[in-house]
């Protein structure tokens, strides 16, 4: 008898063919692109009649949690394609784990000119509540709808929408140690419409995942502690997930046949830090971690990291490389925030990003970090923020600026095994920042914003058209998109140039930064004897 099922929209279900980045499909605009892009680059998780066989990490967390109150027999993850075949009498919570339901994050925003078009996550979330829905009042049955994850937030800012799609419950916050009591509530029905969870499971109240997750995703930490202003996850008590309980959950996976160990966190480089003045690495915790992972599998990846973390401790990233066996045909991908290259900017919003740097060494530490990436093959994929609070068109120049200057001083200093990418983002309002407005591009965008986004793409497709090759190399699927991202970058760019035309704004040629690459010797090691590698 299922009692409880748990599910997520389709875009979260997508292995998109394994195309590095193209997770980000759901963030287009649905309404803007033919629909059979949209068919031909899906492709679903498998399922075992109808129950997911991977599923994403934050569902599967929920789920181990369940279990501690529910049999395994109550509770059944299940394909959003095959969701209606476990709803019946004896359902009595449906439940959807969701990333960005109306649209609103800031990359999507970006995409769809402020929220103005409809987003792929946002038409396949409510495709997915309308069948729901339809199960419920078809069948006259009397389950509850709820949704939670970390795009719930959405669906309390547009009430209207929620109360449109007929959602009973909205659940807001890191709900583990909680969870039954919410459902429990929820059945009872003495739950409130939104439930906002108060506080954040210790460490032991994280349970361990008792299936294998998407992608083979693990946890390593939660919350971040570097506290920037606009950031909801880096607001939140870190907690550092020990060393044995990762392993579970990865030795879980790679038995189950995912030959990958993605280590999420919002800073891989503060895993068990002890320095939370100066954010200054513990290089060893930092190694054991992916030491432990290099056991099970040779694809280790962190999700997100800073750059100043990477400078920190260049020594710590060496030796990284060398555990995972990195090289020119196999790359360490991250993900990196650098929001602005201004210095004002990024300390007023961000004062502790930089450390154990100031923010005047940013831009400095920008470039330099990237040296330290690169040369040890990490493939960072930064993103910037376009209308930040009280930022100007000096500090969005600046960003322009530094775009230029990384791309000739990297290239002069490692010629091909430079690579790295940088994506402009709608700033949306969250953390502290929750009362200041969405950015909308069409309406908002200023000449430096404009310089900002035009120069972001140009490295762009200077890489897509440079690195793709590499990324094509053993996946045939992608071998005929070859031409077709070499041409698409380049429509792009024009579209771009001929917008910003629209507005009178005009591309000019921009002088780089003088900064230069000077990674300090004394900061490349970890241990002493690692000092003379360079």
């Amino acid at each position: 008898m299922v009692r409880i099922v748990l599910s997520t929209d389709e875009t979260l279900t997508s292995t998109y063919h394994d195309v590095p980045l193209l997770d980000f499909l759901g963030c287009a605009p649905y309404d803007k692109l033919p629909k059979w892009v949209f068919r031909l680059l899906d492709s679903q998780l498998p399922d075992d009649n109808g129950v997911l066989t991977q599923a994403p990490y934050g569902l599967r967390k929920i789920e181990a949690a369940l279990l501690k109150c529910f049999s395994r027999y109550e509770v059944v993850v299940a394909h959003p394609r095959k969701i209606e075949q476990f709803i019946d009498e004896s359902t009595e919570i449906v439940a959807l784990y969701e990333m960005d339901p109306l649209g609103l994050g800031p990359v999507t925003m970006m995409f769809t000119n402020g929220g103005q078009w409809r987003s792929y996550t946002s038409v396949k979330f409510k495709e997915l509540v309308n069948r729901i829905n339809s199960v419920r009042e078809g069948k006259k049955l009397n389950f509850k709808l709820v949704v939670g994850g970390p795009g719930a937030w959405q669906l309390e800012m547009r009430r209207e929408e929620r109360e449109k799609l007929k959602i009973d419950h909205v659940v807001i916050g890191e709900a583990e140690h909680v969870i039954c009591d919410i459902f429990n509530e929820v059945i009872n029905g003495s739950a409130d419409e939104t439930i906002f969870v108060k506080g954040w499971p210790r460490v032991e109240e994280i349970p361990t995942i008792v299936n294998p997750s998407y992608k083979g995703l693990v946890e390593v930490m939660r919350g971040c502690g570097r506290g920037c202003r606009f950031c909801e996850p880096n607001l939140r008590v870190a907690r550092f997930i020990p060393l044995e309980r990762i392993e579970e959950e990865i030795r879980l996976n790679i038995n189950a046949g995912i030959d990958h160990a993605w280590l999420h966190s919002e800073d891989i480089f503060l895993y068990k830090v002890e320095d939370r003045k100066n954010f200054y690495p513990n290089a060893e915790a930092v190694i054991e971690l992916f030491e432990m992972a290099r056991k099970y599998t040779r694809h280790v990846n962190p999700t997100h990291g800073t750059v100043a973390g990477a400078l920190a401790v260049p020594g710590m990233i060496e030796e990284i490389s060398r555990i995972v066996e990195a090289n020119d045909s196999h790359w360490i991908g991250i993900q990196v925030g650098m929001e602005t290259a201004d210095p004002e900017v990024i300390g007023r919003l961000m004062n502790n990003k930089m450390k154990p740097f100031s923010p005047e060494e940013w831009p400095w530490v920008l470039l330099n970090g990237t040296y330290v990436f690169n040369k040890n093959y990490w493939f960072p994929a930064y993103t910037t923020i376009l209308g930040l609070p009280g930022d100007n068109d000096d500090a969005e120049i600046m960003t322009a600026r530094l775009i230029i200057t990384m791309e000739k001083e990297l290239e002069e200093k490692l010629g091909n095994r430079a690579h790295f990418t940088i994506t402009p983002l709608a700033f949306v309002p969250m953390g502290v920042l929750k009362g200041e407005e969405f950015y909308k591009i069409d309406e908002m965008i200023t000449y430096g914003q404009f310089l900002h986004l035009y120069y972001a793409w140009k490295h762009m497709a200077r890489e897509i058209l440079k690195g793709l090759p590499k990324v094509m190399r053993g996946n045939p699927f992608l071998l005929p998109f070859f031409p077709l991202a070499r041409l698409g970058v380049r429509i792009v760019l024009r579209q771009i140039e001929k917008w910003g035309k629209k507005r009178g704004f005009e591309v000019k040629k921009l002088e780089p930064l003088d900064i230069r690459i000077e990674v300090e010797e004394h900061r490349w090691s970890y241990r002493p004897n690692l000092a003379e590698a360079y």
